[in-house]
């Protein structure tokens, strides 16, 4: 039995770097749910994942940019304007566009009058993921249809987007969900009733991160064998909040006497400065920079390594991780995690019991933490073993799935559609 329409409003589609998003579509799909994609943007990954494949929900896309489709656009303007919605949803957007005079602002309501002017009859709520430009585009297509909307927050949009933006977001949706305790306490405080605002974790689906192999590879190197050293391992993309020139300044402090290998995955507009500083630290030859992989090449490069590492940190605008899934990820296959107290990692990994956490941009004791646990497979074993047990104990994915189920009409406990969970 197909349950509600609903319409998801995402940046892009489909994206190597947000598989939690693919992830939660599938699995809500077997929920029951007759979900409809539409994209800002049109996807720029050649790959895709398997859960990719898997995805029934029809995509369309809407004007990446207004002059690329104006017809379309004149098109949709000319009918929605007959629209009883129509007047609401110009005076918000004169509210918005007086406070923020960009060309984005003005793309985001020529989208939502597209959005709207096509949208399948059958939709019941709009969903947003991400509470910037696709909460941007929901909220005026709301307005226009009379439907109503909700929002998935998750790290960027919260930590960049204007307070005046997020209070009236907030104030219009139905409901917000975020994937962090960090996220939930900061939008809860700008909401009108902190109860609107739930934690809801992605978590991993261990369908797909099945259990992982014997580490006895693991277990004896120590790097101490230039022909067989210890394997780091970092996926994010190369971007400032991901703290990879930090990466590379504490590789370059490590002892000289240590024999170990990054293998970096993922893309993104720094890719080519960090290899050039990589080049200069005198790194180039110990560094494997991959690009952007699919998820089963991913898992397989979980499974060789020893060590993950990531440098997370605040960027200069504001902008910081949330909680990175591939923290998760890399714990799922038994790999002992280091990485930096920013954001709500300390949420998933308990320093010196499930990992290694260190201040952000903090260069020195990261390489203190990676060299004492690049030399010790015992204690990497140990972390590794805990980090794996407390992942699939507390961040199954199925916990979050029933909350949005519910709130989708598709669960069995419909008290949970709007029993939200305050911060404590």
């Amino acid at each position: 039995m197909t349950g509600p329409t609903v319409l998801f409003v995402l940046k892009g589609y489909p994206r190597l770097s947000e598989t939690f998003i693919a992830q939660e579509i599938r699995a809500l799909e077997r929920r029951g749910l007759d979900i409809r994609i539409a994209s800002l943007r049109h996807p720029t990954d050649r790959a895709v994942h398997p859960v990719h494949r898997e995805i029934r929900a029809p995509v369309s896309y809407l004007p990446e940019y207004l002059y690329q489709e104006p017809l379309r656009v004149l098109r949709a303007w000319w009918r929605q304007r007959r629209r009883p919605g129509y007047r609401a949803a110009w005076a918000a957007w004169r509210r918005d566009i007086a406070r923020d005079r960009t060309a984005n602002r003005v793309r985001r309501f020529g989208q939502a009058l597209v959005l709207a002017d096509e949208m399948p009859a059958e939709a019941v709520r709009l969903y947003a993921h991400f509470l910037h430009t696709p909460a941007s585009v929901a909220r005026y297509a709301a307005l226009l249809t009379g439907l109503p909307w909700s929002c998935s927050a998750h790290a960027k949009d919260i930590w960049t987007t204007p307070d005046w933006e997020k209070r009236e977001k907030l104030a219009a949706a139905d409901w917000v969900v975020t994937c962090t305790a960090a996220g939930q306490a900061h939008l809860a405080a700008l909401a009108p009733d902190q109860r609107r605002v739930a934690l809801v974790y992605h978590g991993l689906d261990f369908e797909r991160f099945v259990a992982p192999r014997p580490t006895a590879g693991r277990v004896q190197r120590d790097g101490g064998d230039p022909a067989d050293p210890v394997i780091l391992l970092s996926v994010g993309r190369a971007v400032e909040k991901k703290g990879y020139d930090d990466l590379l300044e504490t590789l370059a402090r490590l002892p000289a006497g240590l024999c170990w290998r990054l293998v970096h995955i993922g893309g993104g507009p720094l890719l080519g400065s960090l290899r050039r500083r990589a080049a200069a630290l005198g790194l180039a030859d110990r560094i494997d920079w991959l690009g952007a992989q699919p998820q089963e090449v991913v898992l397989d490069h979980y499974q060789k390594a020893d060590l993950f590492v990531l440098a997370s940190r605040i960027a200069a605008d504001g902008d910081r991780d949330g909680l990175p899934n591939v923290l998760m990820e890399a714990q799922s296959q038994r790999l002992t995690v280091v990485s930096t107290r920013v954001s709500a990692v300390p949420e998933l990994v308990i320093d010196g019991v499930t990992g290694v956490l260190v201040a952000p941009g903090d260069t020195a004791a990261l390489a203190v933490a990676l060299a004492e646990l690049i030399a010790d497979p015992g204690r990497r074993e140990a972390l590794g073993n805990a980090g794996h047990d407390r992942v699939r104990r507390q961040f199954d994915m199925a916990g979050g799935i029933d909350e949005l189920a519910a709130r989708f009409g598709t669960g069995t406990n419909d008290a949970a559609v709007m029993g939200i969970r305050p911060c404590a």
